[in-house]
């Protein structure tokens, strides 16, 4: 961790601390030629973003999942689905089993 900020242990006040890390030439190559098409404003916001993902990873569906959903979607919409209180009436289930 580098200290030559103004705060203890790194730390700028702003509730932020500065780090050194090493990474390869050839990454840091990647990272400086995408970090503005995707949006960022600066290396160092791309790969906080990316640290924020590593620690918290983003739930991502499978195709076929995706795929089941939109079927499931598709016959809602036609009106082929019921509830799952209009199955239990059906099959004459309380529910108290």
């Amino acid at each position: 961790m580098s200290t030559d900020t103004g705060g203890p242990g790194g730390e700028d006040g702003n509730g932020t601390t500065k780090i050194d890390v090493r990474v390869p030439t050839e990454l840091l190559e990647e990272i400086d030629n995408k970090y503005q098409r995707r949006g960022y404003t600066s290396r160092s916001e791309a790969i906080r973003d990316a640290l924020r993902d590593w620690v918290d990873p983003t739930v991502q569906l499978s195709e076929e999942t995706l795929e089941d959903l939109a079927a499931s979607r598709e016959q809602r919409e036609q009106g082929e689905t019921y509830s799952a209180n209009d199955v239990r009436t059906r099959l004459g289930l309380d529910g108290e089993e």
